[in-house]
């Protein structure tokens, strides 16, 4: 047999947002859809970041994205950089290029599965914080 529920506690606290599914957002999609289509790293969140003016679940994905993309592309820079340094150096170069090439690879797949876990996470109404980027997200929405 449950316990019973004892009116006078609280209800216990969840990340997850029951009434994203329900509700519509300026764009006329439903929060989850919307906050997991903001997903997409940079493309994603600018566009959601300028339509949707009401819902801040989907603002602070559509923000993270923003800044999860932003550190993506600037990766992306510092990985150019450093295998045209590593290129350029004789003899030893070729091996830098590659241990280089082995590690973007990984940091790449790292990003790849963070971005994964967002948009699954923002699929499924749980507000979830990549480490880092989610804070400085809730700052730049005013949800600190």
């Amino acid at each position: 047999m449950p316990d019973p529920v004892d009116p006078s506690q609280p209800p216990p606290v969840s990340d997850q947002d029951p009434a994203a599914t329900s509700r519509s957002t300026s764009t006329g999609l439903p929060a989850n859809v919307a906050a997991a289509i903001a997903c997409i790293p940079l493309i994603g969140g600018i566009i959601f970041y300028i339509l949707e003016k009401q819902d801040n679940f989907v603002r602070f994905y559509a923000m993270q994205s923003i800044i999860f993309g932003c550190a993506w592309f600037l990766f992306n820079i510092v990985s150019a950089v450093v295998h045209a340094v590593f290129s350029a150096i004789p003899g030893i170069g070729g091996i830098l290029v590659f241990f280089w090439a082995l590690i973007a690879a990984l940091v790449h797949l790292a990003f790849l599965v963070v971005m994964i876990i967002a948009i699954v996470k923002a699929f499924t109404n749980v507000r979830w914080d990549i480490p880092y980027v989610g804070p400085i997200a809730r700052k730049q929405v005013g949800e600190a």
